[in-house]
């Protein structure tokens, strides 16, 4: 299976572009562009991950297949702009319903902390924004892959910052600072879909297909006694997200070295079958385009 290289696609001038419009005209005429972008990623973007998902794992038809990569592409490129939109302050409106949230605020009032995973499915960074809601600290863990150019252009149009970010490092010094924040009973957001070469990871069956998924969130959680919740943010309109959150469960620490593996793969399956509920709900908005399963790249 190729692996996730740890970067994502984009660049200066195309994040220049949408900041434009944004600033001078309504977001769907950007809406509109991105259109044409689509068209242009589909006609000549590597699609093979993308595409093996909605042929093989779906069961699509060849031209149904065709169409939902393209409204793949536009959805994508909607995420995108309604995160610099919603960041950046700009006017458009959105609205929201708020599934789950009382477990947020519950980790918050009893001051136990947790870890909240999510996955690139809808919006991740709109669902980052929404825990300035929770009366707590957040710290959302992300690679630190931009480049410095993109990350000083988005600081420039970002309106207010309402998160803590803590950069994922090749040499993993980004552990020590998750430990401290649950340490200190602060909640921490993270992926739960994507691993990079030299952690470790875990095989489980995802939309009828073995695939590797990170064990660490999990296995941080039982290490500092936190509860985990999974969450999700689904764009459900032009305009309006769902957000959920599970019930939190509090995983119990695999002390027992004969049985550790077998106890967070029963931990990672929990994971898998709440996205692979997600994904079923809205398969459009999966947004992994590297070969993501075992036998992708066959």
């Amino acid at each position: 299976m190729a692996k996730w290289a740890g970067k994502t696609k984009g660049g200066v001038i195309g994040y220049s572009i949408f900041i434009f419009v944004l600033k001078h005209f309504h977001i769907k005429f950007a809406y509109f562009i991105l259109r044409f972008v689509a068209a242009y990623f589909l006609l000549f973007s590597d699609k093979k991950g993308i595409r093996y998902y909605f042929r093989t794992r779906l069961g699509y038809s060849k031209f149904k297949t065709f169409v939902s990569i393209y409204k793949n592409y536009y959805i994508f490129g909607q995420v995108l702009l309604d995160k610099v939109a919603l960041l950046a302050g700009f006017t458009k409106k959105f609205t929201f319903e708020f599934e789950g949230e009382q477990h947020l605020h519950n980790m918050a009032k009893n001051k136990t902390g947790g870890v909240l995973i999510g996955a690139h499915v809808g919006n991740w960074e709109i669902a980052g924004q929404l825990l300035d809601r929770i009366d707590s600290p957040i710290h959302i863990v992300m690679l630190d892959a931009e480049h410095e150019k993109i990350k000083t252009l988005l600081d420039g149009v970002m309106s207010e910052k309402t998160m803590k970010i803590i950069p994922i490092k090749n040499d993993f010094s980004h552990l020590k600072a998750i430990g401290e924040a649950l340490s200190n009973k602060e909640i921490v957001a993270i992926h739960g879909d994507r691993y990079l070469p030299g952690t470790n990871a875990v095989s489980s069956e995802f939309l009828g297909e073995e695939a590797l998924f990170p064990s660490g969130p999990l296995y941080l959680s039982t290490k500092y006694k936190v509860p985990v919740t999974f969450v999700s943010a689904m764009k459900e309109s032009a305009s309006h997200y769902h957000f959920f959150a599970t019930e939190p469960k509090v995983y119990k620490y695999p002390g027992n070295l004969k049985t550790r593996k077998a106890e967070i793969k029963n931990m990672v399956i929990d994971y898998v079958t709440e996205l692979e509920r997600v994904v079923k709900g809205h398969p459009l908005q999966w947004f992994n385009y590297y070969q993501f399963w075992e036998n992708s790249n066959k």
